[in-house]
């Protein structure tokens, strides 16, 4: 599949040669390179599992042509990670490589695109069009590239994009050396899907976004293959894998945001229709900020959400039943140095999860960032368990250009 989303794009990007090459073109290149140092403060708690250090370092450049005053425009952003111990997460991909072009009311966009929806800090279950790319954090933040053919429309009555995906990309799964990571190994080259069509299934959605006065909400609607993965437990040459198993779905999700002076009141709801069941699962709370604390520039955002799915314990997604805590400090400097800081408990489980996340920049090119993840987990039924013993501190030095 990657091969052939990696093709559907270059032919896009090949067929505006033509126009590249007539028009006053303009060109830039930017991105990053950085180096990775992670710290596991518990021994594995499984055999294959190295202790200790892992190293890691990855490139994601970005080259933009611009032509027609801006109003055509082909984007590429590769990547690629070299890890120490991880073979599955030692990978590249292309998270972009499309072209846009700006009509008068509308907005076309043809290759490898990403997209972002939804408000929720600590769990986004509205954003659905990109699969995660999983062996690069566990947070669910990082994205595959994703095939499309897309419009956007901007109106009075607000804003509407439509999505043609026509192809799907499966989820990256550390290996069995690779930390965070699973008691069992997941076999991706056995996937199996539910549509006879597998990753070459066109999946639809539509999404309607529009601002009134203190409140921003989106609507949208998707109809095709579950980015989540049902992982099955079988029997390959006497071992038990685990093979990921893609349904087809329906979801219909809202997501809506209200400004009211300090305060930012959020909330995400998704509702799914997965043959044979269907349910709901909602995420929301509030961030209140305290601007100029003591009379400095800094700011503090207090953070609290909630995460409810109507399948209780038998749900297979994180957040079921869960409470959420956190702070933001942005000192507000030259360096925009900030700190993240949030605390989860599973009210089902009564396991706890912590992460830290800070960084500074130093000059105009470089970024430091310190991160920490911290789990107890002592229930088995509980999805966090699997990772009970993969706490870790992550150092990560970030180099723009």
């Amino acid at each position: 599949m990657a091969a052939r989303a990696t093709w559907l794009s270059l032919a896009v990007a090949g067929a505006m040669l033509p126009s590249l090459v007539q028009a006053e073109t303009y060109f830039e290149v930017s991105g990053k390179v950085a180096a990775e140092v992670r710290y596991f403060t518990e021994e594995a708690a499984y055999s294959d599992q190295s202790d200790g250090g892992n190293l890691s370092a990855l490139a994601e450049p970005q080259f933009l042509w611009e032509w027609s005053d801006g109003d055509d425009r082909i984007t590429f952003v590769p990547f690629a990670r070299v890890d120490q111990w991880d073979d599955e997460r030692t990978h590249a991909d292309i998270r972009e490589l499309n072209w846009l072009h700006v009509g008068e009311e509308y907005e076309l966009r043809v290759g490898l695109g990403k997209v972002f929806w939804g408000v929720t800090e600590f769990q986004h279950l509205v954003d659905t069009i990109n699969q995660t790319d999983g062996v690069e954090d566990i947070d669910g933040e990082d994205k595959l590239g994703q095939p499309m053919i897309s419009v956007s429309s901007v109106r009075d009555w607000g804003i509407v994009d439509l999505f043609v995906l026509p192809g799907f990309r499966e989820r990256t799964f550390a290996s069995e050396e690779g930390r965070p990571g699973f008691p069992i190994r997941v076999d991706t080259d056995k996937a199996r899907y539910q549509s006879d069509d597998e990753d070459r299934h066109i999946d639809l959605a539509a999404r309607w976004s529009n601002s009134f006065d203190v409140y921003d909400v989106g609507v949208h609607v998707f109809r095709g293959t579950n980015r989540d993965p049902q992982l099955q437990t079988e029997l390959r040459s006497g071992q038990p894998v685990l093979v990921p198993y893609y349904t087809l779905m329906t979801q219909v999700g809202v997501d809506l945001q209200a400004t009211i002076d300090s305060w930012l009141w959020k909330f995400e709801s998704r509702y799914r229709n997965v043959d044979p069941d269907d349910f709901t699962a909602a995420q929301f709370g509030f961030e209140y900020t305290l601007y100029g604390l003591f009379d400095s520039a800094t700011d503090l955002g207090l953070l609290t959400e909630y995460g409810w799915d109507e399948r209780g314990t038998d749900a297979t997604d994180v957040g079921q039943n869960d409470l959420y805590l956190g702070g933001r400090i942005t000192l507000n400097d030259e360096a925009d140095s900030q700190l993240l800081a949030g605390i989860s408990r599973d009210l089902d489980y009564d396991s706890t999860s912590v992460l830290v996340e800070a960084s500074r920049r130093f000059g105009s090119n470089w970024k430091v960032s310190l991160d920490g993840r911290f789990f107890s987990a002592d229930d088995q039924r509980d999805t966090a368990y699997a990772i009970r013993k993969d706490d870790h501190i992550q150092l990560t030095g970030e180099y723009y250009f």
